[in-house]
């Protein structure tokens, strides 16, 4: 079994020692159809050193890689750069196997490892900016509160110019390929995008601060090592470009169409709004929550102008379909976004009113007056549909060229 896994050198000192899932289709409420990578590291300095874990099922794999390139029972040091369980499920039982001489967490690491396994294991904190030394070459800490929880941190190895940045800059791909310059440009955008909307989309404004604090460090970084996904080691400023980007959500010319529907009166609706939209130009996406996964949905909104919802009432509520997609859409907390509501209703009637609600909460700027319809649309209602949308894209031209 220990010889089917082999570490991969990723730097003059470092080897990718992580773990590759290829099963996983759900990581909590964002849907992974094309699987992850569990990235753990091994700096063969003096005092050789993990980077990181596994989650738990995977620990054999992390040290049937270690195994090819050292004997496990010879790192000194593991470092926790994030305490989640997918980069932590294995930690104590591999300190208790390896025995290492000391391991190593932020402030708020070694209080969230505490909470999360109860034990009583001598993690050591490290502060924002200190420096540990490997013997040969140093790690140097730099604390990432919220990026993409309150102990995340990323560690710098000057000697090789690579930053092991946690969940920034990864994405959720099972891939035999290790650097990311080994797979298509298209492939590595959409997932990037997919995992920046669905995990680091709410911490847009630390996004954008860590970047200028990196950046004043003046160190020549070379190489991204993520906690999931492939190595950056080529072209860093392709992601991050896209961070920049992605966390500023300034709006473009696109519209986002969500809706669920029962009896298509809401889908009539939601085509009408679409179809305008589209003759004046606005790129649109339509999608319908009877069909589509919410995380699809975000992965639209991501680079998006507009939002405009859409739903049947049921028993005085939204579809539930449309109220999974509007609590997930409100904690993602997108920016600089215009909409409206619109659904069709029996007899009671309630869903705009509930999506405007959900609107107002996440911000969204409401610049046309809702559409709702008893039972089924007719001309007189699309054609108010129509009017929606042509008044939506005047106010994003508007907008966007401003």
């Amino acid at each position: 079994m220990t010889d089917i896994y082999s570490a991969i050198k990723i730097s003059d000192h470092v080897y990718w020692v992580g773990a590759i899932d290829w099963s996983i289709r759900d990581f909590h409420g964002y849907t992974t159809p094309h699987g992850s990578t569990y990235n753990a590291y091994l700096i063969m300095a003096d005092k050789i050193t993990l980077i990181d874990a596994v989650k738990a099922p995977f620990m054999g794999e992390m040290l049937a890689r270690i195994a090819s390139v050292v004997d496990p029972s010879k790192i000194d040091y593991i470092v926790s750069n994030h305490s989640e369980q997918d980069h932590s499920g294995c930690l104590f039982e591999v300190i208790d196997r390896i025995k290492p001489e000391k391991v190593f967490a932020s402030t708020m690491g070694v209080k969230t490892l505490k909470d999360i396994f109860h034990d009583n294991y001598n993690i050591l904190p490290v502060k924002d900016g200190e420096i540990l030394s490997l013997g040969n070459m140093d790690l140097k800490f730099m604390e990432t509160r919220m990026i993409h929880w309150p102990d995340s941190m990323f560690s710098y190895l000057e000697k090789d110019g690579l930053l092991f940045s946690q969940d920034a800059f990864g994405m959720h791909l099972a891939t035999f390929e290790r650097f990311a310059d080994e797979l298509p440009v298209d492939q590595l955008t959409y997932e990037a995008a997919t995992y920046y909307a669905n995990i680091i989309l709410p911490y847009s404004p630390v996004v954008l601060k860590t970047l200028e604090k990196v950046a004043a460090t003046g160190w020549a970084i070379k190489i991204f090592a993520p906690d999931h996904g492939p190595v950056w080691r080529r072209d860093l400023g392709f992601i991050l470009g896209l961070y920049q980007k992605w966390a500023m959500q300034k709006a473009t010319n696109k519209a986002v169409v969500v809706y669920a529907t029962m009896w298509h009166s809401t889908e009539m609706m939601a085509k009408a709004i679409a179809e305008s939209m589209a003759r004046e130009g606005v790129c649109v996406k339509l999608l319908s929550m009877n069909d589509v996964h919410r995380s699809e949905v975000v992965y639209e909104v991501l680079e998006a102008g507009v939002l405009i919802v859409g739903s049947s009432t049921l028993n005085n509520n939204m579809l539930p379909q449309m109220a999974d997609v509007m609590t997930y859409l409100k904690g993602l907390k997108p920016v600089n976004l215009i909409g409206a509501a619109f659904g069709s209703y029996g007899w009671s009637g309630e869903s705009v009113k509930d999506l405007e609600a959900i609107l107002r909460e996440m911000k969204v700027d409401i610049v046309a007056d809702s559409v709702s319809v008893k039972h089924v649309p007719g001309s007189d209602v699309l054609e108010k549909c129509s009017k929606l949308g042509k008044t939506i894209a005047a106010e994003l031209k508007k907008r966007i060229s401003n």
